[in-house]
């Protein structure tokens, strides 16, 4: 997969926590019962005990269009248990993935519609499929052959909603390593990490830490306009958390500082492709290095660099992002 401005929230550093802990996926009370040869793994005891917390004050559900209806998603319960592969290659399955997982060229070491890369990455895959709660579907792609590719997708079976994520590390230009999270039923022009549903953040953190992918990394968001988007860090690595030390000052406010770095370099890039799902780029040009410069000399005087330098870039992402509109598709 931080992303800052404005928001609090204590469910998105319970991920950073669970990043830097050795978290185990899936757990016994996170998997439904499956055929008896599917074993499960269990969580620590401190992670299965964590305390209630509120979900982000900006999720709205209302930014996910044309939901699946129940009865389309009511096969999928008896996979539970199951390798990822199996439902995968479900013919059922892989037409119910149209409704969520966007048309669109995606580079995975070469251009390829995304769901020839998601296929990629869960062929063979024996990680069990998950129904958390009799209402979260989750499914992990293993390794993929080549560039360190994984797959992620993730169906709310009760509101009919579908997200997915990729992840690998590119080698045509853009920064790399990143994740790209999709799902085609946002048509969003816009979008930070917090308005995307709590449940599904903390199945992506699970995902991730066992999948090894980095706590900040570039991240990326493609919806139902076929855009590329910067899906911006803001999440507060600051904020308390219930049931765990907070990190030092100086140690959450470095990583708000490298995350607002990875989103500055991101929106340089997707600036560059004019968010092309699949574009190609050469960093870093001669005009991000002069920003660079300039930010360094100009937070390096001051009482707070660090400050500093999370404030400026913040603002400069805003400034990229908005210096040429996306363009956004009437909707059908």
């Amino acid at each position: 997969m931080s992303f800052l401005p404005g928001v609090k929230s204590v469910r998105t550093l319970v991920y950073l926590v669970l990043f830097l802990t050795s978290a185990v996926w899936p757990s016994n009370d996170l998997v439904a019962q499956g055929p008896p040869s599917v074993p499960a793994a269990t969580l620590p005891q401190s992670q299965t005990q964590e305390a209630p917390v509120q979900p982000p004050e900006f999720y709205d559900d209302a930014i996910f269009q044309k939901p699946i209806p129940p009865d389309q998603l009511a096969f999928l319960t008896q996979f539970a248990g199951v390798p990822s592969n199996d439902l995968f290659r479900d013919k059922q399955f892989r037409k119910l993935m149209k409704s969520f997982v966007p048309d669109c060229m995606f580079h995975y070491g070469s251009d390829m519609p995304l769901d020839d890369a998601l296929d990629r990455v869960f062929s063979g895959s024996r990680d069990p499929v998950v129904i958390r709660d009799g209402r979260y579907l989750l499914l992990s792609g293993a390794r993929g052959p080549y560039l360190m590719g994984r797959g992620f997708l993730w169906i709310d079976l009760k509101q009919g909603i579908g997200l997915g994520s990729f992840y690998f590390h590119p080698t045509n230009g853009e920064p790399t390593p990143a994740v790209t999270v999709f799902s085609r039923q946002i048509r969003e022009k816009t979008l930070k990490m917090t308005q995307l549903p709590p449940e599904f953040n903390d199945d992506l953190v699970l995902w991730a830490n066992r999948s090894t992918v980095p706590s900040i990394t570039t991240r990326y968001f493609i919806g139902g306009i076929n855009k590329r988007l910067l899906l911006e860090h803001d999440e507060d690595y600051c904020a308390p958390v219930a049931g765990y030390a907070p990190p030092p000052p100086d140690v959450c406010e470095k990583m708000s500082a490298d995350a607002a770095d990875v989103d500055v370099t991101a929106a340089y890039y997707l600036d560059q492709i004019h968010y092309a799902t699949n574009g190609t780029a050469w960093m870093i040009g001669q005009d991000q290095l002069a920003w660079i410069q300039m930010r360094d000399t100009t937070c390096r005087v001051g009482p707070d660099p660090l400050g500093c330098r999370i404030r400026v870039s913040r603002e400069r992402i805003n400034v990229i992002m908005h210096r040429g509109p996306v363009p956004h598709p009437p909707h059908r």
